[in-house]
């Protein structure tokens, strides 16, 4: 029983992140980089996640899916006077509900967001008790664990690879984010970066910064960047490059003690955002600027 609970929430995992790199790719945010290392380190490790996965859903099953399905077969006892396998859904949505609405309060999700929490975190838990029930029924066929094993393998594998196709087709039907197009005209317009600094462009190429924090290094082996404010006026241009994931916006400033560089553009057309990296583009830091 242990292994099948185990084994059915690992295949929850596998889609689960499928599901959250979809949600992900729909967010508003800049375009990152793939950091090579990141990717490397992400191989290396997979092995002992998956340990630790199979060590956690061990820990699940023992505390929560187990526990669940005493609380299942009680309730089907007590009002319906057998067993019923719906009485399982009905367990783990009323033990549920309370610690995902204590933490959609704690983060200020709103009504949507911990309904989605809600129906998600019951459904993780009855899939697994839902098996792990089927192998504890006495008016059933007999089915063993390495049967019960195979069932899982065979299925889980056929919705992992489905939830990875459907995930590829949604992306490339264009329901991920894509930075907005925009033209001079839309670029121009006072940026803030929410600490003090200030970057003015007007429609007539002019820019004025103060306080822009700007990033340079003393010396070719400093990995860590060294960060001046800019204060001064200068000019500006828009690249409209090859599409929108290119499209840079140039700003030169004379007096600022280090060349502000080329800004990357993503947000919306309403709210363009204005980014560069700080050091080394593969660390994801960024410095912002957005215009309200």
């Amino acid at each position: 029983m242990v292994t099948a609970s185990v084994s059915v929430l690992l295949v929850e995992a596998v889609i689960g992140m499928i599901a959250h790199h979809v949600w992900e790719q729909t967010q508003e945010r800049p375009v990152l980089p793939y950091n090579a290392l990141g990717l490397a380190v992400m191989v290396i490790v997979a092995p002992f996640i998956a340990v630790a996965g199979a060590v956690l859903g061990a820990l699940v099953t023992v505390s929560t899916v187990m526990p669940l399905l005493t609380l299942a077969a009680w309730l089907g006892r007590t009002f319906s006077g057998r067993e019923v396998w719906w009485w399982v859904p009905v367990a783990a949505a009323a033990a549920t509900a309370p610690p995902v609405l204590t933490v959609a309060r704690l983060m200020e999700a709103g009504f949507l967001a911990g309904l989605v929490g809600w129906l998600t975190a019951t459904i993780a838990l009855v899939a697994p008790a839902l098996v792990a029930r089927r192998l504890l029924l006495a008016n059933r066929p007999p089915l063993s664990g390495r049967a019960m094993s195979g069932r899982i393998a065979m299925y889980g594998t056929l919705a992992a690879v489905t939830s990875f196709t459907l995930a590829g087709i949604a992306l490339s039907t264009g329901i991920g984010y894509e930075p907005p197009r925009l033209n001079a005209r839309q670029i121009a317009g006072t940026y803030f970066d929410g600490k003090g600094g200030t970057l003015t462009l007007t429609p007539d190429g002019k820019a004025t910064a103060a306080r822009v924090d700007t990033f340079g290094y003393d010396s070719v082996d400093s990995f860590e960047p060294v960060v001046r404010e800019c204060t001064g006026t200068g000019t500006w241009a828009y690249d409209p490059a090859d599409g929108p994931y290119s499209q840079q916006v140039h700003v030169s400033v004379d007096t600022c003690p280090v060349d502000m560089d080329s800004w990357s553009v993503y947000g919306t057309p309403e709210h363009p955002k204005l980014y560069v990296f700080i050091g080394d583009p593969d660390s994801w830091e960024l410095y912002t600027l957005r215009r309200d």
